[in-house]
């Protein structure tokens, strides 16, 4: 039996101690330095991330950036140029990591939702567990799925007090420890001034706001520049408590036993950062340190660096690989180093859904230099009002305002208006993306390529994301929305030709559109009416299929017929269809109605006065409370304005 025959075999039988057995004598020789004595053991492995930071490190290149620990991190390790992660937030990105699955085929790419996943899916510490790992989380979760058992059923330990220390003598560990400071949540005035009173941070910001260099697509305000300053500031201390975790770990005597990765959860914190899927928001720093006894495993010499391109679904089957544990069959993740590596990657998968109380529907694909987006959600803008980046990010008010003061130029100005059907960018001659290349000739054959990658992959893991999300719960029923997909109930294929035609923007694909309103599907009829809304005045065509829309049993297509139809002169007609929906009692349907109304009352086609009216005397769940709350803060600006 080969070498590679035996691990497959030993994968398929998930025979975890035999595997782990089998990782000396691969292809005749030891899978690790250090000889036989080596690969009888296993390493240890820390994680260490950080929250909301791209690669602005110093050992990225990042001149401003004061980060000595993780350069020596570097300096010592490899870092990885073309590391992602799927999703540009954090429970749908770190969803993504404990399944080993990109959580759009699992239906968890939904912030801070609660889906039901297969049973025989289990997060990864568990197989690590099994295998005889000692596995803590220090702390968050933030996970989108439910799951048998509290968090002592996938972690040993899963507190702020979660050590490896805790662990039995001997029992090697798979230790995380997520720090905090470079959130978003870190740059509100409050936070900061009392930091900065505790002597947390500099007494005065490191780097002066007026020494930043803003990325064009960010208006030069003293307020962008003033959260630019203190975000580097949290960054360096984000490296100086990732210092504290490396020197514990050499005081406790670990270090050449233990293979450290650094990553961040997902690009930020600034506006156009975090949710957004371009680099900004979905590239992160990744450097993996491999002491000298596990030497073997690295993919170059210390201080190299790696351009293959590598994402979140990849980290659980790459620790399994250098740890000796069989991948489960089910991974979407490939390995990157170790016994158990595949083939390299040549792109990677990136995808976005709800994020707070916003839908917006994106999908992408990145390789080494050229990134593709189809946003399927081309009538909403990337700059949708969430509450919470606006309540704490004082740079989002900021340019809000000096876009709505016409202070913005046309580059600064398109983040706060609807988006381009498809997005293309080379990375490397527009590292910050603001050249869109779809309508250049010369790039026409990338873009039919990169086009068919990004459906091959929709089609491969049979993409979740198309269902709307109040429909998602009925199409499932008491199984898992992964079954329902991966079955022939979900036609996979219609649905996505007709999102596609539907979010092309072209008025021919009319005809076809209405076809679709009379699918049997409902997914097919919701994406035929989000074609005609996107349409808007172009689809009076459509008006009676709308009409009859509205009398779907689905309230997700009653919402997008309606707010089509407010482009068609039918806005009471549209309103009265809303108001049946909100009055309901399902969170996700009334939070897709409450967007309608707010973009309705942006076209000018209702007043914030009749929406107010709409929802008096409504209680909503959290979620859509947090766009009920917005119309109320803008009648009270528009009142305030009046009586002036």
């Amino acid at each position: 039996m080969t070498g590679q025959s035996r691990r497959q075999f030993l994968k398929r039988s998930g025979c975890a101690a035999l595997w782990a057995g089998s990782l000396t004598g691969i292809a005749g020789q030891s899978a690790f330095a250090g000889g036989a004595e080596a690969g009888r053991a296993r390493p240890n492995i820390l994680w260490i991330t950080s929250e909301d930071n791209s690669p602005y490190l110093g050992c990225y290149g990042d001149k401003l950036a004061y980060t000595p620990n993780l350069d020596r991190l570097a300096a010592e390790g490899v870092c990885y140029s073309n590391a992602f992660a799927n999703a540009p937030v954090c429970s749908a990105a770190r969803s993504t990591l404990i399944t080993g699955m990109h959580a759009c085929s699992l239906g968890i790419h939904n912030h801070r939702s609660k889906v039901l996943i297969p049973s025989s899916f289990k997060p990864y510490p568990v197989y690590m567990r099994q295998a005889g790992y000692y596995c803590t989380n220090n702390s968050k979760t933030d996970y989108n799925f439910l799951h048998s058992g509290a968090k002592e059923a996938v972690w040993d330990q899963c507190s702020a007090k979660a050590h490896y220390k805790n662990r039995e003598a001997g029992q090697p560990f798979f230790a995380v420890f997520n720090i905090t400071a470079s959130h978003e949540g870190q740059l509100t005035e409050d936070i900061v001034n009392r930091r900065r009173k505790q002597g947390v941070l500099p007494p005065k910001p490191r780097v002066a706001p007026e020494d930043v260099r803003l990325p064009p697509y960010h208006p030069d305000t003293p307020v962008v520049r003033r959260d630019w300053s203190i975000y580097y500031d949290n960054v360096t201390l984000m490296d100086k408590e990732a210092g504290r975790l490396l020197d514990e770990l050499e005081r406790e005597g670990l270090a050449d036993d233990t293979i450290v990765f650094y990553y961040s959860d997902h690009g930020g914190a600034l506006p156009r950062g975090k949710r957004n899927i371009h680099d900004s928001g979905t590239r992160v720093p990744l450097i993996i340190r491999f002491p000298k006894k596990w030497s073997g495993l690295a993919p170059t010499k210390p201080g190299g660096w790696v351009d293959e391109p590598v994402s979140f679904v990849d980290f659980p089957a790459t620790v399994f690989s250098v740890t000796g544990v069989a991948i489960p069959e089910h991974f979407e993740g490939r390995a990157f180093l170790g016994p158990q590596r595949a083939e390299p990657r040549d792109h990677v998968f990136l995808f976005r859904g709800r994020m707070d109380e916003r839908y917006d529907a994106v999908r992408a694909v990145r390789d080494r230099r050229y990134r593709y987006i189809r946003n399927y959600s081309p009538h909403r803008p990337w700059g949708q009002h969430y509450s919470y980046p606006f309540n704490v990010m004082p740079s989002m008010r900021s340019w809000y305002e000096a876009y709505r003061k016409g202070q913005c130029n046309a580059v600064q100005s398109c983040y706060w208006r609807p988006k381009p059907s498809e997005e293309l960018y080379d990375t490397k001659a527009d590292p910050y993306e603001v050249k869109n290349l779809v309508g250049d000739t010369r790039y026409g054959a990338r873009l039919a390529a990169m086009r068919k990658t990004l459906d091959d992959d929709i089609l491969r893991m049979r993409d979740t994301g198309f269902i709307p999300e109040g429909m998602s719960r009925r199409l499932a029923g008491d199984g898992a929305l992964y079954d329902y997909a991966q079955s022939k109930a979900y036609p996979v294929e219609l649905i996505l030709q007709t999102a596609n035609l539907a979010t092309s923007r072209e008025a021919t694909g009319l005809g076809k559109l209405i076809e679709a309103c009379d699918d049997r599907h409902p997914v097919v009829r919701y994406w035929a009416a989000t074609g005609c809304l996107i349409l808007q005045d172009k689809a009076e065509g459509a008006k009676d299929k709308l009409k009859h829309l509205l009398e779907d049993e689905f309230p997700d297509i009653r919402v997008v017929a309606a707010e089509a139809l407010g482009y068609l002169g039918e806005t009471d007609l549209a309103i009265e269809k809303l108001e049946s929906v909100i009055k309901g009692n399902e969170e996700y349907e009334i939070l897709a109605a409450l967007n309608a109304l707010d973009f309705m009352h942006q076209a000018g086609h209702v007043s914030i006065d009749r929406i107010m009216a709409l929802i008096e005397g409504i209680i909503f769940d959290a979620t859509p409370n947090r766009i009920a709350e917005y119309f109320k803060s803008i009648r009270m600006t528009t009142h305030q304005t009046t009586s002036r």
